[in-house]
């Protein structure tokens, strides 16, 4: 596995996020307001909703579709909802952004 290059810092806005593909997989990848970047699968546990077009608030984003909680870091479904998404490790490098997931075809989603 290596690190792909999924763009720079400054496209993912602040509290929100962009889609990428990596091979068939959509994973979206979010910025914090305190700068915090993270990767999940861009699909909600519940109902498959778009993680991508959710609400970012502190280290967690809301699907658009059933108001479901997410960790951004672990993935995993907050208050009284169950499941998890799958996380990726990811790491900023000056102001380029890379994810870890084993593919090795990125495009913009």
């Amino acid at each position: 596995m290596s690190w792909l290059e999924v763009g720079d810092l400054s496209q993912i806005p602040e509290r929100g996020a962009r889609r990428v593909l990596v091979g068939d997989q959509k994973i979206a990848i979010f910025r914090t307001a305190d700068g915090g970047v993270y990767a999940l699968a861009d699909q909600c546990p519940h109902k498959a909703g778009p993680l991508s077009q959710g609400i970012v608030h502190d280290a967690c984003v809301t699907c658009p579709l059933h108001n479901w909680v997410i960790s951004l870091e672990t993935g995993q479904a907050q208050g009284a909802d169950e499941g998890s998404v799958q996380t990726y490790p990811i790491k900023v490098e000056g102001k380029q952004v890379f994810v870890h997931t084993g593919l090795s075809l990125v495009q913009a989603a």
